[in-house]
């Protein structure tokens, strides 16, 4: 299975900073934020990841290279101008397929959350997902920040995602920017095209083919210089923490 790191935001909450350095690559604990993802997902034995870039992009290209240093294959979607979630997928497919008349499932994760979790355990869910006859997704939830206390969607008892205002019996959760999806979703979408992922998240959940599940590990989504900083001081102050860069800039942690 593929994996995709989504890196083409400019992070305009995070200026000053990201106004000469990507978002992504910009350090806490020692090395930039997407290492410490493309680390978890090589644990995880995901070793060929598509990273889509627009915002300072080349300098995600010169910071990583072909991911041979992490023990990776890293292979480069450039937009130009960001295209959104779906767009960016959609732009990435041939190098998230292997056949493009079949469905295909891959992990996507966002270069700017900084988690705990198992990529691993997804591999089975991907697996049952891969043998489906409708496309599927399946979504990691995360208890609601304070930042966002309404949630995104609700988790049902049966795994089953629903719309806030079709809850039942679910609960209330944030989506934590880690999810599987199916190739087939995306092949409707004209190559760089810009278009929103909310409306398949919906359309999926409604037609009952949007499953998901709770984390309750470390989770943060990192929007400002003030978060940034306080995560490199942990990480910084904890065990295994490295040597290199403030958060403030891409150093040579990467």
């Amino acid at each position: 299975m593929k994996a995709m790191i989504f890196a083409a935001g400019r992070g305009d909450r995070m200026r000053p900073l990201t106004d000469t350095c990507p978002k992504p690559l910009l350090h806490v604990g020692g090395k930039p934020l997407i290492v410490w993802k493309i680390e978890a997902l090589a644990r995880a034995g995901l070793t060929d990841i598509v990273i889509n870039h627009a915002w300072l992009g080349e300098q995600l290209e010169t910071a990583l290279g072909d991911g041979s240093r992490f023990g990776v294959r890293l292979h480069w979607s450039a937009e130009g101008s960001a295209l959104e979630t779906a767009g960016g997928i959609a732009k990435a497919l041939p190098l998230l397929t292997t056949n493009p008349d079949a469905g295909e499932i891959f992990l996507a994760v966002s270069g700017d959350i900084f988690c705990d979790f198992d990529y691993a355990t997804l591999l089975p869910r991907a697996r049952a997902m891969a043998g489906a006859v409708r496309p599927m997704m399946h979504l990691v939830m995360v208890p609601n920040p304070p930042f966002h206390p309404r949630g995104d969607f609700a988790l049902a008892g049966d795994g089953l995602l629903r719309l806030p205002d079709q809850a039942g019996d679910g609960e209330s959760l944030t989506f934590g920017n880690i999810g599987l999806y199916d190739t087939r979703l995306f092949r409707e979408i004209a190559p760089g095209q810009k278009v929103a992922m909310t409306p398949y998240y919906r359309a999926a959940i409604a037609s009952g083919d949007a499953t998901g599940e709770r984390f309750d590990g470390r989770w943060e989504n990192v929007g400002t210089p003030a978060q940034l900083a306080a995560l490199d001081t942990e990480l910084r102050a904890g065990p295994g923490a490295e040597p290199g860069a403030p958060a403030t800039g891409t150093g040579g942690g990467a």
